[in-house]
């Protein structure tokens, strides 16, 4: 952002792995990190998932997942991949067969889960097939389905068992000549799995999915995901995430983005620097940051916005910022552009005024992006 430099102390240094590709989207190696999703629709209910994977993906969502847990799922995810305009990744358990199926209907990506899936014969199908039809593979060890004997190991779900069920379902496909998979070591425990993931970072280059499992509801889960997947990536670990909420897919989309946002991974939309308010501020400063939310929810064009109620923090603010608002008095306050005073607005006009400073401003970028591109 333009009003926003990397300082030397802001620079997270990733950590280096394979790149691979899920469809068209590169995870790992220097690739953006991807944010995923995943659908609660009946698969089989091939209008109701489309829309749903449709509206994640004006939300922002890289790569979409999808439960195929029977043989009609399956059948109905070719017409569902035929209308999706992202990377489908088929969610199996239990029943291997169902891989190979999702495969021959065209997924993007099989993400299969050790503790569950059955004995390595059955992988090596799951693999084959995976070759046949240009498909990815994450390997998905989850805390609460560890298999029976790393249980009798180690007594309990640990890091050290999570990493083991993942480095031995590693090497079976690593025996198989199978190189494209990525590999995730989810927990609902934010220690447990921050552990585990640590552990897995040093023991393999593959590509890592980051997800704290069953987090919770939307507050609740948003904390916790925020905590757990924020100090992970601070760490430089992770190409892709998905944060598990108990709320409507593009809300999780929404949140892995913040999350990305705010360590400077991932850049897209709006940023907007707000304070929480207090007597001092000279207009409703939490109104008008949720209607500006709401407004400027299309823009997908990286810019900041700050929203501040008065002028203790208002213009310092405002200097780092594409557009800024600062509370003034007499029922105005003062425009900033580029960080500097531009302005005097009337607070009755403000949302509409921003919003339309916003969407021109986003015009302007793109319009330089294209022709920086074309030269």
């Amino acid at each position: 952002m333009p009003h926003n430099p990397i300082r030397p102390w802001r620079n997270i240094d990733r950590r280096k792995s394979r790149r691979i590709m899920v469809g068209r989207v590169a995870v790992g190696g220097d690739a953006p990190i991807s944010v995923q999703t995943m659908t609660n629709t009946l698969t089989t209910d091939v209008a109701a998932t489309i829309g749903q994977v449709q509206r994640c993906a004006v939300a922002g969502a890289d790569i979409v997942r999808i439960s195929t847990p029977d043989r009609e799922s399956t059948q109905a995810l070719k017409a569902i991949i035929a209308e999706s305009p992202v990377p489908i990744v088929a969610d199996i358990h239990f029943h291997y067969k169902r891989a190979i199926e999702a495969a021959e209907a065209g997924a993007a990506c099989l993400r299969i889960n050790p503790g569950n899936i059955g004995d390595a014969s059955r992988v090596r199908e799951v693999i084959r097939a995976a070759k046949d039809h240009g498909c990815s593979i994450r390997i998905g060890v989850n805390a609460g389905s560890l298999e029976k004997h790393l249980l009798e190991k180690y007594g309990e779900p640990c890091p050290e068992a999570m990493v083991e069920s993942g480095l031995d379902h590693i090497r079976i496909l690593q025996d198989n000549d199978f190189h494209e998979f990525k590999i995730s070591v989810k927990a609902s425990d934010v220690f447990l799995a921050a552990a585990a993931y640590q552990q897995l970072a040093d023991a393999t280059d593959a590509p890592i999915h980051l997800g704290i499992t069953e987090a919770g509801g939307m507050l609740s889960g948003t904390v916790k995901s925020a905590i757990g997947l924020g100090n992970l990536l601070w760490m430089g670990i992770g190409d892709t995430i998905r944060v598990s909420l108990s709320a409507d897919p593009v809300e999780e989309v929404k949140v892995g983005f913040e999350i990305l946002k705010s360590l400077g991974l991932r850049h897209r939309g709006v940023t907007i620097i707000s304070c929480p308010s207090c007597a001092r501020q000279g207009f409703d400063v939490i109104r008008t940051v949720a209607a500006l939310e709401e407004r400027l929810a299309h823009i997908t064009t990286p810019m900041s916005l700050s929203i501040i109620g008065c002028v203790v923090n208002g213009p310092g603010e405002a200097l780092m910022t594409d557009i800024g608002f600062t509370g003034g008095g007499a029922g105005s306050g003062m425009v900033y552009l580029a960080g500097k005073q531009s302005h005097k607005l009337g607070n009755d006009r403000m949302i509409d005024h921003i919003v339309e400073l916003v969407e021109a401003k986003a015009a302007e970028l793109e319009a330089k992006t294209a022709s920086e591109a074309a030269e």
